[in-house]
């Protein structure tokens, strides 16, 4: 069952942070089956406006949070933390 990983920027703290987190993040897809599906500023129809947001595919639940809780992925994560306020939420497809 495919599960993505949905990332929102809600509010920029640091671009500086943010900057280290994007420059680093890539590096850690390495050994991990991931695709990009989305990137860039959606448009709220409903709800408040976020600045950004990712969405990352994977083959399975599992697959996803094995990256998510990798120590790579960790390291590098602390840059978005400190960064911005994000949301992140794990979703399974129901399609399948």
């Amino acid at each position: 069952m495919t599960a993505f990983i949905v990332f929102t920027k809600e509010r920029t703290h640091d671009q500086s942070q943010l900057d280290l987190y994007q420059s680093q993040v890539r590096d850690t897809f390495d050994g991990h089956p991931i695709d990009l599906v989305v990137k860039g500023t959606p448009h709220a129809l409903e709800g408040a406006q976020a600045e950004g947001m990712v969405i990352l595919a994977f083959p399975t639940p599992a697959a996803a949070r094995a990256w998510y809780d990798s120590p790579a992925y960790e390291a590098v994560a602390a840059h978005r933390l400190k960064g911005a306020t994000y949301s992140v939420a794990l979703v399974e497809s129901s399609n399948e």
